[in-house]
């Protein structure tokens, strides 16, 4: 026991005890200091940062889409308006599982394969916290069912928001366009700001050439939410912006008469104003609802459209490039005049074909047997003689052909406020080397005078070249916009005139013009009956495929695709031009016959402002078409 005690030292275990005691001591005051500055930290040196990262989690800034400006016509019909839609948005950051909150919404609302491919498209190119569209268009029973819901699909909403539609549908498809979702391509090109709240934008036609224009600019607000992402309470707001309305130069019953003159046909009618350069009309059958395109469409229909072999995708007016063919024989017969080559009373020998000098090959007229002894430029146009403007052409040669050609926008685009217009083709010595590689041919010319060979043009450009002769000269680029709000735009520009070309020359060509129709031997006389203006015209039948040397044209030998193109252009009227028009109907076959009573009837749709009787033109006597081995005329 006493061993024991002489062990113990007691002086030795106070001190480690008063040790352990001081150490702890310390150790809890470091820690308490620590802890203390830590706080202070927080609550006062970095009391900023942590407060904006807190507001930034229960305030937000989204962005307001602007409201797109409308589309009217020249009388204020409404063409383009904006109506309420509404679609499911997901916030990546408000969901706990995302996978899992695509199978939840697709038990209580049916998702596609197509809605979840292109909603985790869009998800890879958002902003955070930014709303996701997954579904467009949903219904008024799918909302209740989501709303019913609710509770097990945080962080998912529905946005009303304002879609485009077209309430004239098909009528102005090719015309005005449509708009259709942001795509990835346009992501990389388009101002992401301006356009963080829309999930549209103008693809073709008018919504794609204005849309700078028509969309606006976009406003935003700042907003307080819960934990949930539910907005409380908005605590700024700046409106946007809302996009310019435009009203067009375009009479939508005139579009409609165009339309109706070409159901169940293929081909454009283009009708414009000689003084302004103004759209009428301008129509390419077949046309397409176009708001099956603005919030996606469907494989199927878009298969339906593009499988169609009258190809209703496709804009003729501005991109179908045809022969002219015999409408621009008015246009040779001013050149001849105005270059000296031949007079109004210059006649010309027609036994029904023409040969160049020492060459045995013969470019026949399509008349057999030819129109007689002695054809002056009158007669020529009034019959559309191929042999008088055989020898016409030849005399003038390709290189004034092709300079005088230009002074009417022929070759080249027209310049009109619209998408995806082509050229066309006014062929020349330095095109054919630089193109084809090689040199040019007389016989080629002898084809460019009948309209035909290697030459080709638009709808629209035949109007405009129509119209530069209405107008005397005036060459103006085409305007579909007449207005954007209340302010009007100004005319289309005038893009040259033909100065050197006298009144009397004038006079002789559009005299002849209106001799197409009045005459009894005239190609277009069917559509004499019941005229109550002057009207000038000409028309004309372009070959889809080659007829040998001495066949008849039979077109019952021919698939219905392989028939002659019918053309038809005309104003009106003659002695104060008002409107210019041109039609063209894929293998139609007579211009006079087929294409001359559409053209009559927007005609007398603008001019006289109400509905057109029936038109049955006189059968043309001219007969078949005999053919040549460099391409002739068929009948007009």
């Amino acid at each position: 026991m006493r061993r024991r005690q002489q062990l113990k030292n007691t002086f030795y275990e106070r001190r480690v005890y008063r040790h352990r005691v001081t150490l702890s001591i310390l150790i809890l005051l470091v820690m308490t200091m620590i802890v203390v500055g830590r706080y202070s930290q927080l609550q006062i040196s970095d009391y900023d940062i942590y407060k904006t990262q807190s507001d930034r989690n229960r305030i937000q800034l989204l962005p307001i889409a602007p409201k797109r400006g409308l589309i009217f016509d020249r009388n204020g019909l409404l063409l383009a308006e904006n109506i309420p839609s509404y679609t499911l948005t997901v916030v990546k950051e408000r969901v706990q599982s995302l996978d899992d909150t695509l199978a939840v919404i697709n038990e209580i609302i049916p998702l596609s394969d197509d809605d979840i491919e292109q909603f985790r498209k869009r998800l890879s190119r958002r902003r955070p916290y930014e709303a996701v569209p997954l579904k467009f268009r949903v219904s008024d029973e799918d909302i209740a069912k989501l709303a019913v819901n609710r509770y097990r699909v945080p962080g998912v909403e529905i946005d009303a928001q304002l879609v485009r539609h077209y309430p004239q549908g098909e009528l102005f498809s090719h015309m005005l366009g449509y708009v259709g979702r942001i795509s990835e391509r346009e992501v990389d090109v388009i101002d992401p700001v301006n356009y963080s709240g829309t999930h549209h934008i103008g693809k073709i036609g008018l919504e794609k050439y204005y849309e700078e224009l028509l969309h606006g600019t976009v406003g935003y607000q700042n907003v307080e939410s819960n934990a949930h992402g539910r907005i409380l309470r908005v605590l700024e707001r700046h409106d946007p912006l809302p996009g310019g309305d435009i009203t067009l130069s375009v009479d939508a019953y005139v579009q409609e008469v165009a339309y109706e003159a070409l159901k169940g046909q293929r081909g454009a009618i283009v009708a414009l104003n000689p003084r302004t350069g103004g759209v009428i009309a301008m129509v390419s059958a077949p046309g397409y609802d176009t708001n099956l395109f603005v919030n996606g469409i469907s494989t199927t229909d878009y298969n339906a459209l593009q499988n169609d072999p009258d190809l209703p995708l496709y804009n003729r007016a501005l991109q179908g490039q045809y022969p002219p063919a015999s409408t621009i024989k008015p246009i040779w017969g001013l050149a001849g005049l105005h270059y000296g080559v031949v007079t109004p009373t210059t006649r010309i020998y027609d036994p029904g074909w023409f040969s160049l000098p020492d060459d045995s090959r013969k470019y026949r007229d399509w008349k057999r047997g030819g129109h007689g002894t002695s054809v002056n430029l009158e007669q020529a146009v009034v019959q559309s003689c191929d042999v008088y403007f055989y020898e016409l052409a030849y005399k003038l040669g390709i290189d004034r052909l092709h300079s005088f050609a230009t002074r009417f926008g022929l070759g080249d685009v027209t310049g009109i406020d619209n998408t995806n217009e082509r050229a066309g083709l006014m062929p020349s010595r330095e095109w054919k080397e630089k193109i084809r590689g090689g040199h040019w041919y007389p016989g080629e010319t002898i084809n460019v005078g009948i309209g035909q060979g290697f030459m080709l043009a638009t709808p629209l450009q035949l109007a405009v070249a129509t119209s530069v002769i209405a107008s005397r000269g005036e060459l103006r680029a085409p305007r579909l916009v007449a207005a954007v709000g209340d302010g009007p735009v100004a005319s289309a520009p005038l893009l040259g005139k033909m100065e050197n070309v006298s009144n009397a020359q004038w006079d002789v060509v559009t005299h002849s013009m209106e001799q197409v129709v009045n005459s009894a031997q005239g190609t277009g006389r069917g559509l004499k009956a019941g005229l109550t203006y002057r009207m000038a015209a000409k028309s004309g039948t372009a070959q889809v495929v080659g007829i040998a040397a001495g066949q008849k044209y039979d077109s019952s030998a021919l698939h219905a695709r392989n028939r002659d193109h019918a053309l038809f252009i005309a104003f009106a009227p003659a002695d104060d031009p008002q409107i210019a028009v041109a039609v063209v109907i894929e293998n139609g076959e007579h211009g006079g016959s087929v294409a001359g009573p559409a053209a009559r009837k927007v005609i007398d749709a603008y001019l006289l402002g109400k509905p057109v009787p029936e038109i049955v033109p006189e059968t043309d006597s001219s007969g078949p078409v005999l053919g040549a081995l460099a391409g002739a005329e068929a009948n007009e």
